[in-house]
Order: structure tokens, then sequence, then C-alpha cells
């Protein structure tokens, strides 16, 4: 059992929002629906929680109320290795949700993701300064993150 597992609350939507998920990552999965019983705090049968994997990682989803709403303080981070995988999760993750700068993009259940292709912090982390600012100044004009443009860039073009 893993000692730390994302919780994530959600005013009623949890079951529907880790379907979304799950048919988004590959390796993703539903596992337990716990539904309220005859002592509350829900309605008998509605779904309280669900516990469901991301790509082998293990998250929970609450059905808590409108108490508490996602924000940008907290969000994922999703290595990408080609420009393809950039592409199809930010579009589908930020279908219905919106679309931010460098890599940022809130779902339409709220939560924050960053859809990052990992070239960028190998060119971020460059040992020559003026590469690395260079891909940071391209990368500050963008939403999605573009590949072809941070190359040119770290080159100089």
């Amino acid at each position: 059992m893993k000692k730390i597992i994302p919780f994530l609350w959600f005013d009623d939507k949890a079951e529907e929002a880790a379907n979304f998920y799950v048919s988004i990552f590959k390796n993703s999965k539903i596992g337990t629906v716990t539904r309220y019983g005859d002592s509350g705090p829900g309605p008998k049968g509605k779904v309280m929680s669900v516990i469901f994997q991301l790509n082998g990682e293990e998250f929970y989803a609450l059905n808590g109320g409108p108490v508490f709403k996602f924000s940008e303080a907290i969000s994922f981070f999703v290595n990408c290795e080609t420009q393809q995988e950039v592409d199809d999760l930010w579009e589908r993750l930020s279908e219905g949700g919106s679309q931010s700068q460098c890599g940022w993009l809130k779902d339409k259940y709220g939560l924050s993701w960053q859809v990052i292709p990992t070239t960028l912090g190998k060119m971020l982390q460059d040992k020559d300064p003026e590469k690395s600012k260079r891909v940071m100044q391209a990368m500050l004009k963008m939403t999605k993150i573009e590949i072809e443009t941070l190359k040119k860039a770290y080159e100089g073009r």
C-alpha cells in the first residue's frame, strides 16, 4: 500500500470525473466505488467515493459537496515524450475546461494540469544560460507547449 495518495474532493461528480480520467490515460482503471448507506451523510445509494488508477498510480475521489473547490495551487504534472502525446492530452483534458499559459489547463471539473514535454526540462537545465533563457522566453509565449518551437529557440533560430 502506498503511503501518499492524491485525494480529490468533488461536489458530486467523483465517479464521472474518475471515468473521464481513466478514459484518457493508458494503464488506468476504476477500482472500488463506495456508496452512501442508511447512515448517510449523502443519499442512500449515491456514490460517496471512487478509488481509481491513472497510469498505474492510485487516486481517491470523494463526493464531498460544494464546500471546497480546486485551485491552481495544486496541479498534476504530466510528462510527455512526444508532441502527439502533448496534443492528445491537451485536447482531451481541456475539453469543457480552460487553457492557460505555459502548458497549464483546467479540466471541466476544475482540476489543474500541466501537460509538459520532457524535453522542456532538459532544455531549461542546459549549461548554456543563453539557450535556457531563449527556451524560457519561448515557453512564456505559449499556451500548449510546442516542442518544435522550443527546439528553434534552443538552437537560436
